[in-house]
C-alpha cells in the first residue's frame, strides 16, 4: 500500500520514510513486504536503504531515487512560485519565451513582473532566461536538459498535464488524491491546471479542480484566467461553472480592458458574451457595446454628429488574443474607435448597430485592426451583416487584412466565408459580386484553394463550380 506524498514533503521525511519501509520489511511487516514486491525488481533480497528509497520514488511514480530527490529539491528551493515543466518539447518553451516578451512589450503586467523579477532584459534571451529561473534553473541550457528527460521523470505536474490532455478524468483525479498541493501549482508561464482544463473544452475536468480549490480567479503571465479561456473558446456552460465559482469579471489579460468579455466579443463568440454581459459590461466602452448590440449605451457613447464621449475609446490597449496575431498600438482617434467598433458589431451580426455606427461616421472600408468589417462577418458566417454591409457601401471585393501576419494578406470576404466552410455567406457573397477567382497576397490562392486548405470541401466545389 503506498503512502500518500504532498509534493513539498522535505528529503528529511523522504529518508525517514525509506528507513522505516527497510525496517518493517526487515521485520517481516506483510504490508512491507508487498510494497517492494509491487515496486521492486527482486523483492526477495535482503532489503537495503537504496533498494527501500527506490520503493518509496516508485510509489509516487519517479523513475528511482534521484529523480525523486531532484524534484523535492527544486520545490523547497522555490516554493510554491516554483514553474513547473510539462511540456517535452523545447520549442514549446522558446515559444512561451516569445510569448512573454510580446505579452510584457504590450504592458501586461504579470508578464512585465516577471522580467524585473529576474533582473531580465526585455530581449528573446532575457526572456529565455526568465522562463528557466520561473522553473528553477540558473539559466536555458539547464531547462532544456531538464525538459530532454520530463518524459522519464514522473514529475506530478507534468503527469497530471497528460492526464488533461487524454482527458482522463480518473487520472487526474487519482494524482490530486496523491499530489493534493497540484490544484495550487503552476506550470510554464504561471499557467495552472484550472487553466489547462478550461482549455480542452472538458466541463468534467475544470469540475474536478473545482472540487479540489483550484483558484478560479488566478490568471497566468499573461492575465489569462479560466474564465478567459471559456470565453475564447464560446464555452458558455463552463463560463457559468466558472462564475458560480467566483470567477471574475474584471480581470485584464495582454492589456487593459482584455476582460472575458471582450475575449468572446473579439471572436464573435456572442453566446457566452451575452452571458457575461448579464453580470455586467466590462468594460462599457463603444467596442463592447457595439460586439453586444446595446444600442442604449452605443447612443450613451456616440453622439448623432459622431463625437464620442471619454469611454467611448476607453481601456482598448487590449488588441490581441495571442500571440500569433501582430504587434498594434490602439489609439485615440476618434474615428478608429468608431471604425473598430464597427468591425466588433459585424463580427458579432449586430446589424441594427451597424446602421447607427455608419451614420454616425464609422467607414465600412476600414481595416482598422486585422480585418474589415465585412472580412469578420464573412470570417463568422454572418449572412444578415454580410448583406447589410454591403447595402451600405462594402465592397465584396475589398482586399484585407486577417489574423496573423501569417495568415492574411490581401484576402477578401470570400476567402474568409471559404476557409470556415460557410455555404450560405459563399452564396450570399457570390450574389453580391464577390469575384472567386481572386487570390490573396501571401498563398496566391483562390477562396476554392482556402477552401480545399481547410478541409471545407462542400465549399471548394460550390466555388469550383462558380470559378468555372
Amino acid at each position: 500500500m503506498s503512502a500518500s506524498l504532498p509534493p513539498a514533503t522535505s528529503l528529511e521525511q523522504l529518508r525517514k520514510r525509506a528507513t522505516d519501509l527497510m525496517r518493517a520489511h526487515r521485520a517481516g511487516d506483510s504490508d512491507a513486504a508487498a510494497r517492494v514486491a509491487a515496486q521492486h525488481p527482486r523483492p526477495a533480497e535482503p532489503l537495503k536503504l537504496s533498494h527501500a528509497q527506490l520503493v518509496v520514488a516508485r510509489e509516487q511514480g519517479f523513475p528511482g531515487w534521484p529523480a525523486l530527490r531532484a524534484y523535492v529539491d527544486r520545490v523547497a528551493a522555490h516554493g510554491p512560485g516554483l514553474q513547473h515543466a510539462y511540456h517535452e518539447e523545447i520549442d514549446y518553451y522558446d515559444e512561451r519565451a516569445i510569448g512573454l516578451l510580446e505579452s510584457a512589450e504590450d504592458g501586461t503586467e504579470g508578464a512585465l513582473a516577471t522580467f524585473e523579477r529576474h533582473g531580465a532584459p526585455l530581449s528573446l534571451a532575457g526572456a529565455r532566461t526568465a522562463v528557466a529561473r520561473e522553473h528553477g534553473f540558473d539559466g536555458w541550457p539547464a531547462l532544456v536538459s531538464h525538459v530532454a528527460g520530463l518524459r522519464d521523470a514522473g514529475e506530478p505536474f507534468a503527469r497530471a498535464y497528460r492526464a488533461i490532455e487524454a482527458h482522463d478524468v480518473g487520472a487526474l483525479r487519482e494524482l490530486l488524491d496523491r499530489f493534493p498541493d497540484l490544484a495550487a501549482a503552476r506550470g510554464t508561464n504561471a499557467n495552472d491546471l484550472l487553466g489547462m482544463a478550461a482549455a480542452t473544452c472538458d466541463e468534467r475536468l475544470v469540475a474536478v479542480l473545482l472540487g479540489r480549490g483550484a483558484n478560479v480567479a488566478r490568471a497566468n503571465a499573461h492575465g489569462w484566467t479560466p474564465l478567459h479561456q471559456a470565453a475564447y473558446s464560446d464555452l458558455p456552460t463552463m463560463a457559468q461553472m466558472l462564475l458560480e465559482s467566483g470567477a471574475p469579471l474584471d480581470v485584464s489579460a495582454r492589456g487593459a480592458g482584455g476582460t472575458p468579455l471582450v475575449v468572446a466579443l473579439f471572436w464573435g463568440n456572442r453566446a457566452t458574451a451575452e452571458l457575461l454581459a448579464d453580470r455586467g459590461v466590462v468594460p462599457p466602452n463603444l467596442r463592447a457595446a457595439a460586439g453586444l448590440g446595446h444600442l442604449d449605451l452605443v447612443g450613451e457613447l456616440v453622439a448623432p454628429d459622431g463625437s464620442l464621449t471619454r469611454g467611448a475609446g476607453a481601456q482598448r490597449a487590449f488588441y490581441r488574443p495571442h500571440s500569433g496575431f501582430p504587434a498594434w498600438q490602439p489609439s485615440e482617434n476618434p474615428v478608429e474607435v468608431l471604425d473598430e467598433s464597427l468591425s466588433w458589431a459585424a463580427r458579432n451580426d449586430r446589424v441594427s448597430v451597424l446602421d447607427v455606427l455608419v451614420a454616425r461616421g464609422a467607414s465600412v472600408a476600414a481595416d482598422v485592426y486585422r480585418g474589415t468589417g465585412l472580412a469578420w462577418a464573412a470570417a463568422c458566417g454572418h449572412t444578415a451583416s454580410i448583406r447589410r454591409l454591403v447595402a451600405l457601401g462594402a465592397d465584396p471585393n475589398q482586399r484585407t487584412t486577417f489574423g496573423g501576419p501569417g495568415h492574411g494578406e490581401d484576402t477578401t470576404a470570400l476567402h474568409l466565408a471559404a476557409q470556415g466552410g460557410y455555404l450560405d455567406a459563399i452564396r450570399v457573397l457570390l450574389s453580391l459580386g464577390a469575384d472567386p477567382a481572386l487570390e490573396d497576397a501571401l498563398y496566391d490562392s483562390t477562396p476554392a484553394g482556402w477552401a480545399e486548405h481547410n478541409g471545407q470541401h462542400a465549399a471548394r466545389d460550390l466555388l469550383g463550380q462558380r470559378q468555372g
